[in-house]
């Protein structure tokens, strides 16, 4: 299975170049994945699956749209 994922400001440098098409297995979740592209979990700010606000916990499907922030600060 595959999903698209989407890493975005300081998490970009995280994203792998088959963000694209990124492999799951059946029962991942959204913390296994960060956790394999090697995003800490306590920087994630702001998950959405497929446009929708998610949490870490939640299974992940083919073809779903995984993107993640962390908390960004500016003046």
């Amino acid at each position: 299975m595959n999903i698209t994922l989407l890493c975005y400001a300081t998490f970009a440098e995280k994203s792998p170049e088959c963000a694209d098409k990124f492999p799951i297995l059946s029962g991942e979740t959204v913390s296994d994945v960060l956790q394999r592209v090697g995003i800490p979990l306590a920087e994630v700010k702001i998950v959405f699956i497929n446009g929708i606000s998610s949490g870490l916990d939640v299974q992940l499907a083919e073809g779903d749209r995984l993107g993640v922030f962390p908390a960004v600060g500016g003046g």
